[in-house]
């Protein structure tokens, strides 16, 4: 009897191991089953580096606000200049994944040295070029054929790289008065840079457009108009740039910017877009 007792306890301590064991295995395949949690997948952020010409500087900061409402994973960092000054940064390997430019010309240059995506190349705007004067200007001047009389002894105008210089000249040219005025001249890296040297006073007069009247800060006035026919349409161009480290986000803010919200930010400024 005792044998067999001895036979029956082992067969129970065996089956109980067994069942042990068994439930020690299943909670913890439920442990890790319940412990591991869901893959979950996120946009990765994206810095987009943006060219443009100064005179968009207002403009471009608004609309970044409300793209980035709807693309918070998206920054967009500016580098607001003159459109020479950034065809040339381009050119000597600055790191860029749109161009906006305030003329042509400067697009038409990148794209011929291969550095832009053609196939994302539009026109995008359009702007006036104006002559401006200090808000308390009292040398009576209306005209751009009074820069070339005793009422203007300074004008700012951009230099040779800045987009609304190079239209300055144009229209000058166009009067006859261009070597005339040249000990008159004060230049400017920008229209920005223009645009001070109006509001301070420093002098009589200046050219640039007619959104940067919009957007002024300072005590300035719109003189005159540019003579019809007098220069080049002001269009500014846009385009994705080749090389860009993430081209779809790139081409999808280059979209915006003709899409409803952006259109009415660049419409109050002063601008009109190219249909």
């Amino acid at each position: 009897m005792k044998t067999l007792e001895g036979m029956v306890m082992k067969k129970l301590l065996s089956v109980v191991l067994i069942i042990m064991m068994c439930a020690t295995l299943s909670v913890g395949c439920s442990s890790g089953t319940t412990t591991t949690p869901p893959s979950t997948t996120t946009a990765e952020p994206v810095a987009l580096n943006v060219f443009a010409a100064a005179s968009l500087t207002e403009a471009l900061n608004e609309i970044a606000a409300l793209y980035k409402v709807k693309n918070p994973d998206v920054s967009l960092v500016f580098n607001f200049d003159s459109s020479g000054k950034l065809q040339t940064q381009i050119e000597n390997g600055a790191e860029a994944d749109l161009f906006l430019s305030a003329a042509t010309r400067q697009m038409t240059a990148l794209a011929d040295g291969g550095y832009v995506d053609e196939a994302t190349q539009k026109d995008l705007l359009l702007n006036r070029v104006v002559l401006i004067v200090p808000g308390d200007s009292e040398n009576g001047i209306t005209s751009y054929e009074d820069v070339a009389t005793d009422k203007v002894s300074l004008i700012a105008l951009g230099n040779a790289d800045v987009p609304c210089g190079q239209y300055a000249e144009e229209i000058f040219k166009s009067l006859g008065e261009w070597d005339a005025i040249q000990t008159k001249i004060s230049f400017g890296g920008n229209v920005k840079e223009i645009l001070s040297q109006v509001e301070n006073g420093s002098v009589d007069a200046g050219v640039v457009y007619s959104t940067d009247v919009a957007t002024a800060t300072g005590d300035i006035k719109i003189a005159a108009d540019a003579p019809e026919g007098s220069h080049a349409p002001v269009i500014y161009p846009a385009a994705v740039l080749k090389g860009a480290k993430d081209t779809e986000a790139a081409k999808a803010f280059l979209d915006y910017l003709s899409a409803s919200e952006a259109v009415a930010v660049f419409e109050k400024i002063g601008f009109t877009m190219v249909k």
